[in-house]
């Protein structure tokens, strides 16, 4: 299948400034593309994630991507999208977000060998740094046309609420990222979100003014994501899901996929997976046929955690998700623990033994002695894994897991982590 039929079929296309042309281009030899980040934070999240999965598929199909992250640009902000402006960061805060991106970047594509990866990651910095205010209004804002710049829905969306004249400027840098990529690294075709067409566009105009109408450069936007109830996809219980693995663990990554609904599933598997068009029909039929076997959820949150991740970060997402089903923690390490029960209910207590149905009560595990005994009397305490139900037990540091951490399992799904202080 040809890549644009396959982005079709996935429904990875929104809007395209010449399909046509774009098509014989793409038959007719490999192409350079390039999808651009700014450097806003220090990570990604999934929602980021989508235009650069096309420039992967693109790579796949022998064409050559390249990652522009906004070293420049990210100081000066995007108003799409945006009703006010943003508050602008410093350029060290920029640099420093540039770098971990770059990482990323580096980490997700090029893993480590730049030169055999087929992806390239450059910086508009290095580029847009060395203009002056004079080269900048004498060479690049003389082909701007102020109506043409107002139509944009990026800037007529901000006019009742006001736009400065520097975030009003960005499209024309975006403008001269395209243009410099096209004359340097042989690219013709920016891909972007949804609310990208705007910058898109402009680039596509400045780029036929500067190198004459016949120039082949194209634009390509991919789909708003939302999920099937109409909300906004990426966030689980009101927080970004990062690509960062210290903002969120590989666990709360994997657990994110694992848990999206039937009507979700086949659209990410589309997006987010680089499975064929038979297997993931497959898994669709999965889906009708044994829902309840959830086995397109666990296929998508597999190529996904370890497309981001690695498959030893994966390996780990399902060791601790089988401990916890099964109710099996005692045989998980310390950084496992504190991965699987970073956002799950905990106390801090002393180092020090204690009767255990009095130490219930004191971590707030129970409410009262009496129910503690009855917990205890009705099988329906463990420690770590294992049943206790002797009122008089003594609970101490030596039961802890790396003589830190007791996991404490009441009834079939409670979990509470108990943490000795140091």
């Amino acid at each position: 299948m040809h890549i644009l039929e396959d982005l079709e079929w996935r429904g990875a296309i929104n809007q395209q400034t010449d399909s046509e042309g774009l098509e014989k281009l793409t038959h007719k030899k490999a192409i350079g593309l390039y999808c651009g980040v700014d450097p806003t934070g220090d990570s990604m999240h999934i929602g980021h994630l989508i235009p650069f999965m096309i420039l992967k598929r693109f790579q796949l199909a022998g064409h050559n991507p390249v990652v522009v992250i906004g070293g420049a640009t990210g100081s000066i902000g995007d108003p799409s999208g945006r009703s006010s402006e943003r508050q602008l960061q410093t350029m060290d805060v920029v640099k420093e977000n540039a770098n971990k991106l770059t990482q990323q970047m580096d980490k997700l594509f090029l893993k480590g060998d730049a030169e055999n990866s087929g992806f390239r990651v450059v910086n508009n910095y290095d580029w847009l740094s060395e203009l002056s205010l004079l080269d900048f209004l004498r060479d690049y804002g003389k082909h701007f046309n102020i109506n043409t710049m107002l139509a944009k829905d990026i800037v007529a969306s901000r006019l009742e609420t006001g736009i400065s004249f520097t975030e009003f400027t960005y499209q024309i840098l975006q403008s001269i990222d395209f243009h410099y990529l096209y004359k340097n690294l042989d690219v013709q075709l920016q891909v972007g979100g949804a609310d990208q067409w705007g910058n898109i566009t402009a680039g596509l105009d400045f780029i036929r003014r500067m190198e004459g109408s016949e120039a082949e450069a194209y634009g390509l936007t991919i789909p708003l994501m939302l999920k099937s109830d109409g909300t906004k996809f990426g966030k689980s219980a009101g927080n970004a899901i990062w690509l960062d693995p210290e903002k969120t663990t590989p666990y709360e990554f994997y657990q994110f996929w694992i848990n999206q609904q039937d009507s979700d599933v086949t659209k990410f598997l589309k997006y987010f997976t680089f499975l064929s068009k038979e297997e993931i029909e497959a898994l669709e039929k999965e889906i009708e046929v044994n829902p309840h076997l959830r086995v397109a959820q666990r296929r998508l949150a597999e190529e996904v955690t370890r497309f981001v991740h690695s498959q030893e970060a994966l390996d780990e997402a399902q060791q601790i998700t089988e401990a916890l089903f099964t109710g099996e923690v005692g045989q998980l390490s310390a950084k496992q623990i504190e991965e699987g029960f970073k956002n799950m209910p905990q106390s801090t207590i002393a180092r020090q033994s204690e009767n255990l149905a009095i130490w219930l009560v004191d971590t707030g595990i129970v409410d009262s002695r009496r129910q503690s005994r009855e917990f205890i009397n009705n099988n329906a305490i463990s420690i770590n894994g294992e049943k206790i139900n002797d009122v008089d037990y003594e609970i101490s540091p030596d039961d802890a897991i790396d003589g830190k951490y007791i996991i404490v399992r009441r009834g079939k799904k409670k979990y509470h982590l108990v943490i000795f202080e140091d």
